[in-house]
């Protein structure tokens, strides 16, 4: 270290001295330079400062390199190239990719996942857009409870660009503890996949099935057009051709031109009969009851960009809280 300072000092000091007295000392010092050179040993030891100096050196004019004698001029360009790769790499050590996501949030995707095993990535990825608390859904899947789950399914029909004055009906059948059957009839708006209407009966008849749609439907609200299968009388169609609702009948075993509608009954039996024993016609009554608040107020919907059927606003203040439905089988996460 002493002798780098030395050689700094002198270049320095060469500043003030005369052209005539620096050609001289640069001539004896290169003549002492070619003795220490005759008896020296081929490979010289160099420190660290040594190098950094031969560096700083070609730093600050190339021609150095013409000058250098104890060893070669790739060398110090081969430092150099070092050198450079070791400061851009100490000036990049921030660790790349993503930020980091928060503990408190990681816990809360797993919370979610385990406290509701029918969903999925997308599903939770909604809850969390609920809660103002913005990422991807591939994060959400990567943090996630893994488990069994039934695969996601999705729809698509031509019904989507006339959804908005489109409604839907279907029947559905329940069994009960005592091995008889409940028939449940949905209807279902388009436009918000809105669960209009329910209802429950152990023996449906046209006129029952006719006075649903008068129940759900006032005349101020009735859709353009209403799909349904052709196991409909001909109280059913005059009830709805005085409402001035268009009546718009499948083809014979023809499920999917009802996507939506099927789609709704496939989740009601997915995502809470599948998992209750129905005693009766008034629990199946209450059953569907407290599924049709949770699926119209909290369960968020791939189809309605991640909203609910009545529109749910974004919550980013206050502590996040578990809204259990369906006796705990559903929750929904809003904050107080």
């Amino acid at each position: 270290m002493v002798g780098i300072m030395r050689t700094l000092w002198w270049i320095f000091g060469s500043r003030l001295k005369s052209r005539e007295r620096l050609e001289a000392e640069n001539s004896s010092l290169r003549h002492q330079l070619n003795i220490v050179c005759r008896s020296a040993p081929k490979k010289v030891r160099l420190r660290r400062s040594d190098r950094f100096l031969f560096i700083w050196l070609y730093r600050l004019w190339r021609g150095v390199l013409d000058s250098i004698v104890i060893v070669q001029p790739e060398t110090v360009v081969r430092w150099h190239r070092r050198g450079f790769k070791a400061f851009w790499r100490w000036r990049s050590r921030g660790r790349p990719g993503r930020p980091r996501v928060p503990r408190e949030v990681r816990d809360l995707i797993r919370e979610i996942g385990l406290a509701n095993p029918l969903w999925g990535a997308p599903r939770i990825h909604g809850e969390l857009l609920k809660l103002g608390i913005d990422m991807g859904q591939t994060t959400v899947a990567k943090y996630m409870a893994r488990g069994r789950r039934p695969p996601s399914q999705s729809w698509r029909t031509f019904l989507r660009n006339h959804a908005d004055g489109i409604a839907s009906i279907d029947f559905f059948v329940v069994p009960t503890a005592t091995c008889k059957l409940l028939f449940g009839l949905l209807i279902l708006r388009h436009e918000r996949r809105w669960l209009v209407h329910f209802a429950v009966t152990p023996n449906p008849t046209a006129d029952w099935i006719a006075r649903p749609v008068s129940e759900a439907f006032p005349w101020d609200t009735t859709p353009t057009y209403l799909i349904r299968d052709r196991a409909y009388g001909q109280v059913f169609k005059r009830r709805v051709r005085a409402m001035g609702i268009r009546d718009r009948p499948t083809a014979p075993r023809s499920p999917w031109q009802n996507a939506y509608v099927e789609r709704l009954i496939g989740s009601i039996r997915r995502e809470c009969l599948d998992h209750l024993i129905i005693f009766g016609e008034a629990h199946l009554r209450h059953v569907l009851r407290a599924y049709a608040e949770y699926y119209n107020r909290s369960r968020t919907h791939l189809s309605l960009d991640k909203d609910t059927p009545l529109a749910r606003p974004i919550l980013r203040e206050g502590r996040i809280r578990s809204m259990p439905h369906l006796g705990g089988l559903h929750h929904s996460y809003v904050r107080m």
